[in-house]
């Protein structure tokens, strides 16, 4: 079995010495390479290509959310940020994640060597699932968080009848995206008007961290933003961000839409997964649904946005140049299951054309 080539880029020696050692002692990763700082990371990448990296913010010459910005726009690549400026809801950690990191371990500000010693196993599995934003690469042995099988949205609620929902005049929007999603997802909800529809989102973001994006949303647009919880209404001007680690689907009781907020295996290696919002969206909403699938690595949505636009829906793709990475909205495009393909600013400009308001 290929293991997960690793890149450790942390300007502290004990650091780097200290997490080569807990992922090395894996049998399913191996550490290509350590640098001190992104200079000689990058010197390094010309004759390596690790599958995920792992990166300090904090270091000599340039820091580590500059790396990860130019990493993103010229090489896409995971990247596992592990520094102790990333508390939950700070705001190097949102940058962070705005600029494509897959995941943050939040190191203490003492005691670091005990604690990636004693967290060997949490790394290990946060190292394994940032590989499979990789599409393509599975693992032989199960871990806490990633299953050996690459599920589908089957595993949370069947596929809908082609002819399960008849047109209204309410019309919800539901949006996937992932790496370089949370800015593109502000671009695009800053465009929309304070009554726009109601609209479901599934950003790819580590649990804890959703709340404090949602905020800061909030702060930020005419539409309210907020993190969604169990139940919550689907409103015209609303936005609700599905909490991470959790399933976040659409829901109909007569007129009334609304989220159910579940757990579940991961599906399309990802919870919450857009697979699971998009086919929820296909079954309980049909043709009164707008789709939209941003940036993002890997293929998460494509087999959701098909299934909405074979009932009926109207999807959207962000187009290749104002992708961070245009996986996702390349798989949706690939599978058949996209109307149109817009620049990032064009699309809630058509958003609100196709839904009426």
């Amino acid at each position: 079995m290929e293991k997960i080539k690793v890149l450790i880029v942390d300007d502290s020696a004990v650091v780097r010495q200290t997490l080569e050692k807990v992922l090395s002692s894996d049998r399913e990763i191996e550490v290509v390479g350590t640098a001190p700082d992104p200079y000689a990371a990058a010197k390094k990448m010309k004759t390596l290509v690790p599958d995920v990296i792992t990166l300090d913010v904090e270091m000599p010459r340039m820091d580590g959310i500059t790396f990860l910005k130019k990493i993103m726009s010229q090489h896409p690549i995971p990247v596992v940020i592990c520094s102790s400026l990333t508390g939950k809801g700070s705001e190097t950690a949102l940058k962070a994640l705005e600029y494509g990191a897959v995941e943050i371990i939040h190191k203490p500000l003492v005691g670091t060597k005990q604690f990636i010693e004693e967290s060997n196993i949490l790394i290990c599995d946060v190292v394994k699932a940032a590989a499979q934003t990789r599409k393509g690469r599975t693992l032989k042995k199960t871990t806490v968080i990633e299953p050996t099988k690459k599920l589908s949205a089957d595993v949370i609620l069947r596929k809908a009848d082609k002819k399960a929902m008849v047109q209204t005049t309410e019309k919800v929007v539901v949006v996937g995206a992932s790496t370089g999603g949370t800015e593109a997802l502000r671009v695009f909800l800053e465009a929309l008007p304070y009554d726009s529809p109601g609209i479901v989102v599934v950003q790819h973001m580590p649990e804890n961290f959703t709340s404090a994006f949602a905020e800061r949303l909030n702060q930020l647009c005419q539409v309210s933003v907020k993190e969604a919880a169990n139940n919550d209404s689907v409103l015209p001007g609303h936005v609700l961000i599905a909490p991470g680690n959790k399933h976040t689907l659409l829901k109909r009781s007569g007129a009334r839409y609304y989220v159910e907020v579940k757990d579940g295996p991961l599906v399309s290696r990802h919870r919450p997964s857009v697979d699971v919002l998009f086919r929820s969206a296909s079954r309980y909403a049909g043709k009164n649904v707008c789709g939209v699938i941003l940036t993002g690595m890997g293929d998460d949505g494509a087999k959701g946005m098909l299934e909405m636009k074979e009932t009926g829906a109207i999807n959207i793709a962000q187009d290749e140049a104002t992708c961070v990475v245009f996986g996702m909205p390349n798989e949706a495009i690939k599978a058949g299951g996209v109307d149109q393909v817009l620049p990032l600013q064009a699309i809630a400009g058509k958003v609100i054309q196709v839904s009426g308001y």
